[in-house]
């Protein structure tokens, strides 16, 4: 089999999940043989989009065999899709259902295809804990990812499916980093409102963010208000081993939702396609869960 080169084009560096999509995607790119070069697209559409096009573009012995890539935007670049496929280069979406899929399936031979986690079900779980969390209810600050950002609005209706009547949300917004998260909250406590409390628990849609509003409370001049912040529980998504799980295990996030990273997967899944003319699922879903076990959290 030739030798494969892949572009993988991520949202962020300053996102732990990302950088776990880049490990698996060098893990996967290793174990075949296969060229990879990894881009990030500083979580700037346009920026991605002029990137992926800049390589489709490329001189043929140096544009990539296949494109696996997470969406910055609202949309996954349709257009930068047909492009691709009009050039022969096989097209992977990660973390996002897109609908134009289907059509360019209908009329290429190379893999096109999705891998993605159920973000409703993220939702749904993330929902969960806070139930668990708040048996007898209470009111969340929940931080969520860009508003036009399809992951983010499939958790926020899901974790709304799951939350009990009794339990209130007041939500935030933030860019999926920790940084965005520390501005977020930094600018919601200079309001008044903020100051008077009530809040019981703190949730974002991802470890990242958790975090960032963990350290904006952790920043407060008196003491008092900065420890009745810091005792709340802080919870995330991503869940992975290094960060979210570990974060867990020492206290500073009270629950996380596990998200397997699957660029390497998608990257297996084009080289095996390509190899045996097998053709790959339009979607594939990996599976999310509570970590840890929402029976724990309850407890």
């Amino acid at each position: 089999m030739k030798k494969l080169r892949f572009l993988v084009s991520l949202t962020t560096s300053k996102n732990d999940y990302q950088l776990e999509q880049a490990a698996t995607a060098q893990d996967a790119a290793r174990r075949l043989g296969a060229t990879l070069e990894i881009l990030y697209a500083d979580n700037d559409a346009i920026t991605q989009s002029t990137q992926i096009l800049k390589a489709i573009q490329a001189a043929p012995e140096l544009r990539p065999h296949a494109i696996v890539f997470e969406p910055v935007g609202a949309t996954s670049l349709p257009q930068v899709a047909r492009t691709a496929v009009g050039a022969g280069i096989s097209w992977a979406v990660l973390n996002r259902e897109a609908e134009y899929l289907r059509e360019l399936r209908k009329t290429s031979r190379v893999p096109i295809f999705s891998v993605s986690s159920d973000h409703k079900e993220i939702g749904k779980i993330q929902g969960q804990q806070f139930a668990a969390m708040l048996p007898r209810g209470g009111s969340i600050l929940y931080i969520q990812g860009p508003s036009e950002n399809s992951a983010a609005k499939d958790r926020t209706e899901g974790m709304h499916s799951a939350l009990p009547g009794k339990i209130q949300v007041i939500a935030l917004r933030g860019q999926w980093t920790e940084e965005s998260a520390y501005k977020s909250i930094s600018s919601w406590l200079r309001l008044n409102l903020a100051r008077k409390g009530g809040i019981d628990l703190i949730g974002a849609q991802n470890d990242a963010m958790a975090i960032g509003a963990r350290k904006s409370f952790e920043e407060l001049i008196h003491k008092e208000e900065r420890e009745q912040w810091l005792r709340l529980p802080y919870t995330g998504v991503d869940g992975l081993p290094k960060t979210g799980q570990a974060w867990v295990r020492t206290g500073t996030l009270k629950a996380t939702v596990v998200v397997p990273a699957n660029a390497g997967q998608a990257i297996s899944m084009i080289a095996e396609a390509i190899k045996t003319g097998s053709v790959v699922p339009e979607r594939s879903y990996t599976t999310a869960s509570s970590f840890p076990l929402l029976e724990t959290l309850a407890r």
